[in-house]
């Protein structure tokens, strides 16, 4: 049985450990978000944040969540009764409702529920206040067994964010209330701490674009545990929270974009492509830990970025600004902060060019698996400029849908290698029918979400899930230096390796060498690239222009090849069938560009120069490569590259000085310790 369900079955029947440290949760309302002095103050200083709360708590239409925060707030501090009791009318729709279960929603509406209940006290009746905890406790006890996987959002968006603030709302009307903060507090400590610092390490998380929808939630409730009880879930698992933020402002492109909102690098599921509220989201998470963390440099650089876009973009989202940006924080000079990030926790790096708009941007991803949102897709890059030029291909149209396991999540539809057995067979992919043999990366899904339970069922089933490593991350500001090893993505009876280098040379130059050996020389290997639009083709090289941006491709090795461009009506074919989307849900490449050798051997090698420019650019220094049977020499104008064949390695002179090239990350040492493990077998 999952340990929420254990504890919270147990600590209903014994009243819950004290503490080190904790303090008494106040008996006083309001207490989530602080006192109702605390509150009147923040009105007085954030003056012109609080008139846009008052004008959507009084006027303006806006989702449950939206209206209900505002209400409360403007309730709360000014004393409201009408008001006060509107909201309580509209938490008591939730309450009188039909209790949700299983992968529904029932988090957000215990905690609109809750915060209504809190803010508005005073307004409540006895017999509604009584309605509320049958409701909250009903909830509860329907979905002791739902969102277990703690690697999954569902812990945190779908479940114990409203658990937790409906625990801390009720903590002295609900005898079960103490309890339900216990368990949540014993639960994170013991199972999702460490999926988090797994995962997590250094601010990105394995679950990819989908900690845009569910983080600023788990936020709010830590923050109200901190509020109310002293309990400090940050110091849970240091390593994600205290570098989530800086992940976080590197996970955004250049540029500010509709309403003044930033776009999010797509990372598996749910890219961000078109407009959303989970770009104001994002924000508000990194204000709660920049709030949090305000001593310290690097958040205080993260509070200057975050205050070019100082207003959500959603207008009914006002309250975010109005609790959560502080401008007391020091804001540190965001424009000198460091232009890379690793997080090895996932295996994402993160580039830039420079923290200008219209800077060249670069994400790279080989790391583990821990949950179904992450695609079959390591050793893929984005690559940006001006606009989107190097995407992630499909659409995500619906969970397990025909398009989506035959194509968007899979490794035909993301810029990495594919290595073709014509027997190879997929086993079901999330909840969908696999029909399609695309040669990529391959996992068995234990069950429709594919995920491990937990840190401690990842360990130890670790040779499903510790796939990919990233070898090296080096950046001296002149270039960065990435590695990846991707081997164990794929069925060992097809594939021997798989690593890719790449060297990228700021502004705007990516030279990428890739390391690919067949188990059988007849297995054709494809280098792929997700194109935004259709490439122009030169004798030189192929060019891809999207809007104010402009991609330059040199195809060097192998230097027999043969490319195709799949686009139009082949877009979303391969192997005969056609998977298209059943909807569109944004921009998404509209060209995959197919590198093969023209000749057959077990062992290939790839180098591609991409140079990412404005739109304006008519040419590019065309590179000078020499390939021998030791290394591949790559020249251009500012810098010769050397890889070696035999290894992941080299070096690269660059502005009169000679740089080694090697693997040196802890990941490098645990992949070449055993560079079969955790491959999957037929």
């Amino acid at each position: 049985m999952p340990l929420l369900a254990t504890t919270l079955l147990a600590l209903c029947a014994a009243a819950p450990q004290p503490a080190a440290a904790r303090q008494a949760v106040p008996k006083e309302h309001p207490r989530l978000f602080g006192t109702r002095r605390h509150l009147a103050e923040l009105a007085r200083t954030r003056a012109e944040a609080y008139a846009r709360v008052v004008e959507t708590a009084r006027g303006r239409d806006g989702d449950t969540h939206a209206k209900l925060f505002s209400m409360g707030l403007v309730a709360a501090i000014e004393n409201d009764r009408a008001l006060g009791r509107a909201a309580v009318e509209r938490a008591l729709a939730i309450v009188r409702g039909p209790i949700k279960k299983g992968h529904a929603p029932f988090g957000c509406d215990l905690a609109c529920a809750a915060v209504a209940y809190d803010l508005c006290h005073a307004h409540w009746t006895e017999a509604e206040t009584a309605e509320l905890l049958k409701y909250i406790d009903a909830t509860v006890d329907a979905n002791r067994n739902s969102e277990t996987h703690v690697f999954h959002n569902g812990w945190y968006g779908y479940k114990n964010w409203g658990i937790g603030l409906a625990a801390y709302a009720t903590y002295h009307e609900n005898p079960r209330a103490p309890r339900y903060a216990a368990a949540i507090e014993e639960e994170f400590r013991a199972r999702a701490a460490p999926a988090l610092e797994l995962a997590g390490a250094g601010g990105g998380f394995g679950e990819g674009y989908y900690i845009h929808y569910w983080l600023y939630e788990w936020l709010v409730f830590c923050e109200a545990a901190r509020t109310c009880e002293g309990v400090d879930y940050y110091a849970m698992a240091p390593s994600f929270f205290r570098n989530r933020a800086v992940a976080s402002m590197f996970e955004m492109y250049p540029g500010i974009g509709r309403y003044g909102s930033r776009r999010p690098v797509p990372m598996g599921d749910g890219g961000g492509r078109v407009f959303g509220g989970d770009r104001d989201k994002a924000l508000a998470a990194r204000r709660i830990l920049v709030n949090r963390f305000r001593d310290d440099p690097a958040h205080q650089a993260v509070h200057a970025f975050n205050e070019t876009t100082p207003r959500s973009s959603v207008g009914v989202y006002a309250y975010m600004d109005f609790l959560w940006r502080d401008t007391s924080v020091v804001a540190a000079d965001y424009t000198r902060f460091k232009l890379s990030h690793f997080s090895p926790g996932p295996g994402y790096i993160y580039a830039r060019s420079s923290w200008d708009e219209d800077a060249v941007y670069f994400f790279f991803k080989c790391g583990g698996r821990f949950t179904a949102h992450q695609h079959l897709d390591l050793g893929h890059f984005n690559i940006y400029a001006g606009a989107e030029l190097a995407g992630d291909g499909g659409h995500y149209d619906e969970f397990g849908s025909d398009h989506d396991v035959n194509y968007h999540l899979r490794t035909i539809a993301h810029s990495t290698i594919l290595v073709l057995d014509p027997d190879e067979r997929w086993p079901a992919v999330r909840a969908g029918r696999v029909t399609g043999n695309d040669g990529g990366q391959a996992h068995d899904w234990p069950h429709h979400n594919g995920a491990a339970a937990d840190a401690a069922a990842w360990e130890r089933d670790r040779a499903k899930y510790d796939i990919g490593a990233i070898l090296a991350f080096e950046d001296n500001g002149a270039f960065l230096y990435a590695a990846g090893d991707a081997s164990r993505a794929y069925r060992k009876a097809k594939l021997e390796h798989f690593t890719r280098q790449i060297l990228y040379l700021r502004p705007g130059t990516f030279v990428i060498f890739d390391r690919v050996k067949a188990a059988r020389r007849e297995f054709k290997k494809t280098w792929l690239l997700q194109a935004m639009k259709p490439p122009a083709e030169t004798p030189e090289r192929l060019v891809i222009t999207n809007g104010a941006g402009r991609l330059f491709v040199q195809c060097a090795l192998p230097r027999k090849r043969v490319i195709n461009c799949a686009q139009g009506s082949a877009l979303y074919a391969y192997g005969g069938r056609s998977y298209p989307p059943a909807r569109d849900t944004g921009p998404a490449p509209e060209c995959r560009i197919e590198v093969s050798p023209a000749e057959a051997a077990a062992e290939d090698f790839f180098l591609n120069i991409l140079t990412a420019t404005d739109a304006s650019a008519a040419t590019v220094p065309e590179a000078q490569v020499r390939d021998s049977p030791e290394e591949v020499v790559v020249r251009l104008p500012e810098a010769t590259i050397a890889f070696t064949k035999d290894r992941v390695g080299g070096t690269v002179e660059h502005g009169g000085k000679r740089y080694g090239l090697a693997p040196k990350t802890p990941e490098a040492r645990r992949a070449h310790t055993d560079s079969t493990a955790g491959r999957p077998a037929h």
